[in-house]
C-alpha cells in the first residue's frame, strides 16, 4: 500500500469516528446500552403495572385513582401502543378491569382537574381496544368538565368562567393546562368530534394570556410568582399534547404555538450544564429536579420530531435532559429527585424546601411520555 492509500484510509476512519461521535452527541436514536427509550420505557411500564394504586406516600390505598397515577397510567398506555407491545397492553387494561364492577367508587367524581383528568385513560383504552365502556366512562367526564357548575367545589368565580365559555373548573394554575387539554384531547381523539379540541384550545390561549411571563416562562399562580418546574412543566406537556392533535385551521393554534416556541426556548437558556432543569427553573440555588426535566425533555422531543423546534438547535438539548434524565433511575425503576406535590404559595423557600421523593408518579409518568415520545417517527 502506498502513502496517498494509506493516507486516504487514515483519513476515512478518522472522518468515520468523527461522525460516529456526532451521532452519539446529537441525535434521538442512537443511545448507550440501557438508555434507549425502548429499554427504559419497558422498565418503567413493567414496574407500573407490578404496583399498586399510589396514594400520596399515605399508608394505604387511595379512595379514588390520583392525578399522579391516571398520568403514568396514560403514559404506560401510549408506550404499550408506540411499541406494540400487545402484552403490556393487555395488563394496563385488565388493572382497569375492577372500576368498572366492585371497585367503581374509585373512579374520581369529575368536579376538579386533579380528578377529570383521569377521564384520558379510559378514553385512551378506547381508542386502542374500540371497547364502548371504556368511551362511556370517558366522554361523560369530558363532558362533565363542561357542564354546568355543581356540587361542593363550585365558587362564585366557577360560574363567570362557565359564562365565558370556560369550564367551570378553571382555576389559573398553570397545571391546568395538563389536566384539561389532555382529557379534552383525548376525547376529540375518540369521537371526532371538534367541540372538544375547539373548547381546550380556547381555554390554552386564556391561560397563555393569563400567566406567560415577558421571558417565556409561567408563574405558578397569579399569587405565587415563581417558576415552579413541575408547574411549568405540566404548560409544556399540556401545550405540546394539544397542539399534536389540534387542527392546522384552529384559529387559536397559531397563539398556542407562539407560546409554546416562547417556553421551549426560554428552557433552553435554563437547562443545566449537567441536562437538567431546576426546582425553580431561574434560581441557581435550587436543586436539579426530575419531574419538571422530564416534562420539558417530553415537549422538546415532541417539537423536535414534528418540526415545531429547530432539529439543530434543540435536538442536542432533548437528547442531553434524556441521558440525564435516566441516570436518575435506580435499579427498581423508581426514578429519584422528583419533588412532593406542591401547592401553591408566595414563598421561595416553600419551594426550595419540598421533599426529594423517589419513585413518585409525578416523576415515573414523565419519563413514560419522553420514552414514547422518542420512538415516535
Amino acid at each position: 500500500m502506498n502513502s496517498i492509500s494509506k493516507y486516504l484510509l487514515s483519513f476515512t476512519a478518522m472522518a468515520t469516528v468523527h461522525i460516529g461521535s456526532v451521532f452519539a452527541q446529537n441525535d434521538l436514536v442512537h443511545w448507550p446500552k440501557g438508555c434507549s427509550p425502548q429499554e427504559v420505557g419497558q422498565k418503567v411500564a413493567a414496574h407500573f403495572v407490578a404496583s399498586p394504586h399510589p396514594n400520596f406516600g399515605r399508608p394505604g390505598p387511595p379512595k379514588v385513582i390520583t392525578y399522579p397515577e391516571t398520568c403514568a397510567w396514560y403514559g404506560a398506555l401510549l408506550f404499550a401502543s408506540e411499541s406494540k407491545d400487545k402484552q403490556l397492553a393487555a395488563q394496563l387494561e385488565q388493572r382497569f378491569q375492577p372500576l368498572l364492577g366492585k371497585d367503581s367508587a374509585m373512579i374520581p367524581v369529575p368536579d376538579h382537574v386533579d380528578y377529570t383528568v383521569f377521564g384520558s385513560v379510559p378514553l385512551e383504552l378506547y381508542i386502542q381496544t374500540k371497547d364502548k365502556r371504556y368511551l362511556e366512562v370517558g366522554q361523560r367526564i369530558a363532558d362533565k368538565q363542561w357542564g354546568p357548575p355543581e356540587g361542593p367545589r363550585v365558587k362564585p368565580e366557577s360560574h363567570t368562567f362557565y359564562n365565558q365559555g370556560l369550564t367551570w373548573q378553571t382555576r389559573m394554575w398553570i397545571d391546568d393546562m395538563f389536566m384539561i387539554t389532555t382529557v379534552q384531547a383525548q376525547a376529540y381523539r375518540a369521537t371526532n368530534d371538534k367541540k372538544y379540541i375547539e373548547r381546550a384550545a380556547k381555554e390554552m390561549v386564556v391561560y397563555l394570556d393569563s400567566l406567560q411571563q415577558p421571558n417565556g416562562l409561567f408563574y405558578h399562580a397569579p399569587d405565587a410568582p415563581f417558576f415552579w418546574g413541575r408547574g411549568d412543566g405540566w404548560m409544556a406537556a399540556g401545550m405540546s399534547e394539544l397542539l399534536r392533535w389540534l387542527p392546522k385551521d384552529n384559529p387559536n393554534r397559531a397563539r398556542i404555538m407562539k407560546g409554546y416556541q416562547t417556553m421551549m426556548a426560554s428552557l433552553l437558556k435554563y437547562q443545566g450544564q449537567d441536562g437538567m432543569w431546576r426546582q425553580l427553573i431561574d434560581d441557581n440555588e435550587a436543586w436539579p429536579e426530575t419531574s419538571g426535566t422530564g416534562m420539558f425533555t417530553f415537549a422538546m422531543i415532541t417539537g423536535v420530531k414534528q418540526g415545531w423546534l429547530d432539529k439543530k438547535t434543540y435536538e442536542p438539548a432533548a437528547r442531553k435532559a434524556w441521558l440525564a434524565l435516566v441516570s436518575y433511575i435506580d435499579e427498581n425503576a423508581d426514578i429519584r429527585e422528583v419533588c412532593e406535590g406542591t401547592n401553591k404559595k408566595n414563598d421561595r423557600q416553600y419551594y426550595l424546601d419540598r421533599k426529594r421523593i423517589t419513585g413518585d408518579m409525578h416523576g415515573q409518568a414523565p419519563v413514560l411520555w419522553c420514552a414514547t415520545a422518542l420512538l415516535r417517527k
